[in-house]
């Protein structure tokens, strides 16, 4: 392996290492911060000294450089510690939501992709038309409306007055039509605005025209050479999407009622939960580290300029 090239892959280590530290660590003062966890667990009415005794048995009258290295060690050993308000294991909890979350932000991406791929090369090969304005405006619309607002709309239209699908809750595949619709918006329309932008930069080349000029039908042009030289930055924005979808899902999960880690991450906060909450923000925390890491090594295979 050149020099070149260790170096690049260390300094790429070290950022998201760097990175990944920082997110544990405001994981563990947000958690701190939250407030006292003994009052959500013994109640309103406890005596001081019952506090007091609490506080003694999680660990939380050590000092915080303490807490902070033992929290650091945990993470090394696999160990996220055990819930406030479950009495299990933090990291049985997050294996037990994670299939609900994943079936979601997979449902969710396949949608964006399958819409903004194709709208976003429609509008780049309309460029000007009203095609393009409609694209554009369909992508900017994604983009603008908030998420949970988007999903009432579509439990009151589809659920309520309507009555075709479920308004919440899991188990059927009608149950996950409107979350996977509600989430795929906003990656579609970053989807659709990147793939437009990307293959009005590679129509633009000159070997375009060339091959063009060679008697090329249109469609394959457009496929074959020019999507074919514009997918880097497409792969890339589906796959920190993803990343971002799965530990982001908390307005759509809350507002579906469904039973994933947005779902738990909300019943931990509002319990104090801060051992939980710290395990779902290191969870998230690394995974996002490791999508990263992903899309470098997808740079590498499919760029050979990168290599």
């Amino acid at each position: 392996m050149k020099a070149s090239t260790v170096r690049r892959v260390g300094s790429r280590l070290a950022s998201l290492l760097a990175s990944l530290l920082i997110a544990l660590s405001l994981a563990f003062a947000l958690g701190r911060l939250s407030g006292d966890p003994t009052v959500a667990i013994l109640g309103p009415l406890a005596t001081p000294e019952q506090r007091d005794a609490l506080r003694h048995e999680l660990g939380l009258d050590l000092p915080l450089v303490v807490q902070y290295l033992d929290y650091l060690k945990g993470i090394l050993t696999g160990d996220l510690g055990q819930s406030l308000q479950f009495y299990q294991a933090n990291t049985t909890l997050i294996a037990d939501r994670l299939p609900f979350t994943l079936q979601l932000v997979a449902a969710g991406m396949a949608l964006a992709v399958l819409v903004g791929v194709p709208l976003g090369v429609l509008a780049a090969t309309r460029e000007g038309t009203w095609w393009d304005r409609a694209a554009s405006t369909v992508a900017l619309l994604g983009q603008s409306v908030p998420v949970f607002w988007f999903g009432m709309m579509l439990v009151a239209l589809f659920a309520v007055n309507l009555g075709w699908l479920p308004a919440g809750q899991s188990g059927t595949p009608q149950h996950l039509v409107l979350p996977a619709v509600t989430m795929s918006v906003y990656p579609m329309a970053q989807i659709a605005r990147l793939t437009r932008a990307s293959m009005s930069e590679t129509l633009a080349e000159p070997y375009i025209d060339s091959a063009r000029a060679r008697g090329l039908r249109g469609r394959r042009v457009v496929w074959r050479h020019a999507f074919k030289n514009s997918m880097m930055p497409i792969l890339t924005i589906v796959v920190l999407q993803t990343g971002i979808l799965l530990s982001g899902a908390v307005a759509i999960e809350y507002v579906y009622s469904w039973p994933g880690l947005g779902q738990l991450a909300l019943q931990a906060i509002q319990f104090r939960d801060f051992p939980l909450v710290q395990a779902i923000v290191v969870f998230g925390a690394l995974t996002f580290v490791l999508l990263n890491l992903l899309v470098d090594v997808i740079h590498s295979v499919v760029d050979p300029r990168v290599r």
